[in-house]
Formats: structure tokens, C-alpha cells, sequence
């Protein structure tokens, strides 16, 4: 086991026993490319997988939407560098190809809890000032009073849409990937690792939602920070289960852009239920997941039919962040659980 940290009694500093993160030398590179960049030695993997449809995106599929995507997203609505771009959605396959087209071209994604209320969205959006919303048609009636574009990430017809469509709605998801465009699209260079790339509101406890301001090298760090053990012992390309909120840092840039990074494939849930959670595990032979202390204490208490009605035999790795597992949930978790390994770790 690797020591928590290295004292230097000189210094009076205490540093990590692991190497320093190694980042591109190149200044001039979004997070975007350096996802890319390592997938290119496996663009027929597997990268992304609907839970629920079993749908799945290809590493070089996934390349092939983000750039459609980025491309259309300039030349057909016009959004340039800087330009905020706010995601009102669920978690899905498609809510990562529009991060990272988004971030691709040096526009800002911010992105929002779906249950918010039009209160609390009117907070952010006055905050923010998005030059448009991606978002769901099951949203539209909630968004549709701020009177901005809007692109709806579904493909089918959907009545609780059809009243506001003309108004707000501008194309779909499906209309942005069919429409004409570069397959192989140049990302453009001038997105440095210091611009930024998000803004992530915090949860409220302490007073109103403020924006934290997230840089391309912020995510490409973090994405080396959390996968170095699983690259330094050479660990095989497993398959991570999302079902934490992308709208939040952790759903997103640790449970998925990540996984993704390192070449991981990621079964995207829209959002947390237990009995869908076991059923991914079981159906998509779920290696790893990232999960807070209530998933680990739903775990614990429906363990005797859980025992007897799934198999998770797949699953090796489970991260527990946010808060910390008292002793008795960790133990009882070992206990039914003996062939994982479960890591606390602090995000």
C-alpha cells in the first residue's frame, strides 16, 4: 500500500508519494483533445452506453458527434469562444457529447439540477447569462418563460413540448449531428488549458448558488488525479457506471469524463434507483463505480435480496465520495461485498 503522503523535515512540507501529473506540454489544448487524443489508440471500444436503451457510442462515434455537433453549433447558430451555454438535462449519452462539443470550440457549458425550480434557474441564468439552453422536452414548459433558444437533446415527438416549440425551440439534437458537416472536424487551437471550460454552481448551503469557475486543465488534471493507480499498475479498460448527477463535478468530470479519458466505457443512468442500478451492474458487467454514502447504506440494508436476485460478480472497484462512511457501513459492505475493493475518497 502506498503511504499517504512524504514529510520532508527540512522543508516542513508534506507532498504525495505518487508522481506529479503529467499534462500536455502543449498550452494549446482543451479538454476535449486530450480525451481524443488518448482514445485514438481504441476508436472501436465501447465509450458510452445507455442504460436504460442499451445504446451504445463508440470512442470513434463519440469523435464523430462532438465534432458534428462543434462544427454546427458555430456555423449554424453562431456560437463563438466564451459564449455560455447552459444544459438543463438528465444524465445521458448525449449529455456528454454536448459538453464536449461545447467546450471543444472554447464556449462555456454550465449546467443546472432539473428539478430546480423556475426560481432558482432564474438565479443562475441571470448569473451566467447563456446564449442558449439544451435541454429535454419534459423541461420545455419550465424553461420556455426565459425566452431563450433552446435545443432539445430527445429525437421523438413529444406533446409537453409542442406548445412552446415555435417560440423557443430551434433544432434538436438529432438535426445538429444530421446536418452538414466536417466528419473529422478540427477542434480549434486556440482553446488553451487556462481558459475555461465550466461553470459548476454549488449545492446553496452556505447562501445562493455561486459559479465555480473550471479550467480545460482543471478537468484533465483531475482526470490523471483520479485514474493514476488504475494507470500505474496497468489495470485493463473496464466499464464505469454514472448515475451521479453530470450535472455536478463529481457526476461529471470524475465518474465520466474521467473514465472516458482513460478509456474506460461509462453506462450513463438518468438518475439514481437502486433496482436499475443492480440490473446495469448485472447486464453491462459494471467493473467500477463512484457512488455517496446513501447508495452504500441502500446496499446495506436490502443486502439479503439483493444476494439472491443479481449478480455482481463484475464489480471490483467502488468509490465512495462526498461525505465520509461511518465504520459500521464500511464494515457490513466489506462483509457482503468481499470481492470489492471500497475506497473512500474525498472530491
Amino acid at each position: 500500500m502506498k503511504k499517504r503522503s512524504i514529510y520532508d523535515p527540512t522543508t516542513q512540507i508534506y507532498s504525495s508519494p505518487r508522481p506529479p501529473l503529467q499534462l500536455p506540454a502543449d498550452q494549446n489544448t482543451s479538454l476535449t483533445d486530450f480525451l481524443f487524443r488518448s482514445a485514438a489508440s481504441h476508436p472501436d471500444s465501447v465509450a458510452l452506453i445507455d442504460a436504460e436503451s442499451g445504446e451504445t457510442m463508440t470512442f470513434h462515434q463519440l469523435r464523430f458527434h462532438v465534432s458534428r455537433m462543434a462544427h454546427n453549433l458555430q456555423t449554424e447558430l453562431g456560437v463563438s469562444k466564451n459564449d455560455v451555454i447552459l444544459i438543463v438535462a438528465p444524465n445521458s449519452i448525449h449529455f456528454t457529447v454536448c459538453f464536449l462539443a461545447i467546450v471543444s470550440i472554447g464556449a462555456i457549458a454550465t449546467t443546472c439540477n432539473p428539478l430546480y425550480t423556475v426560481g432558482e434557474m432564474s438565479n443562475q441564468i441571470s448569473d451566467c447569462n447563456p446564449k442558449l439552453i439544451i435541454t429535454v422536452p419534459q423541461l420545455v414548459d419550465k424553461i420556455s418563460d426565459f425566452n431563450l433558444p433552446l435545443i432539445l437533446l430527445n429525437n421523438g415527438t413529444d406533446d409537453s413540448s409542442s406548445k412552446s416549440e415555435k417560440k423557443n425551440v430551434i433544432c434538436r439534437y438529432s438535426d445538429l449531428i444530421a446536418a452538414a458537416g466536417a466528419e473529422e472536424f478540427e477542434f480549434p487551437a486556440d482553446v488553451k488549458q487556462s481558459d475555461t471550460a465550466a461553470l459548476f454552481y454549488s449545492s446553496g448551503t452556505s447562501g445562493k448558488s455561486k459559479g465555480v469557475v473550471l479550467s480545460h486543465g482543471n478537468f484533465m488534471a483531475t482526470s490523471r488525479m483520479v485514474t493514476t493507480d488504475q494507470d500505474e499498475l496497468d489495470e485493463p479498460k473496464g466499464v464505469s457506471l454514472c448515475f451521479l448527477p453530470m450535472y455536478h463535478i463529481f457526476g461529471f468530470a470524475v465518474s465520466t469524463y474521467a473514465q472516458l479519458r482513460r478509456g474506460n466505457a461509462v453506462v450513463a443512468m438518468e438518475r439514481f434507483e437502486l433496482e436499475k442500478m443492480l440490473r446495469s451492474i448485472e447486464r453491462y458487467k459494471v467493473t467500477q463505480m463512484f457512488v455517496v454514502p446513501p447508495v452504500m447504506a441502500g446496499l446495506a440494508k436490502a443486502w439479503p435480496a439483493i444476494s439472491q436476485s443479481f449478480d455482481l460478480s463484475s464489480l471490483n472497484l467502488v468509490f465512495s465520495g462526498a461525505s465520509p462512511i461511518g465504520k459500521d457501513l464500511m464494515v457490513d459492505c466489506a462483509k457482503n461485498l468481499p470481492h470489492v475493493n471500497i475506497l473512500q475518497v474525498r472530491i
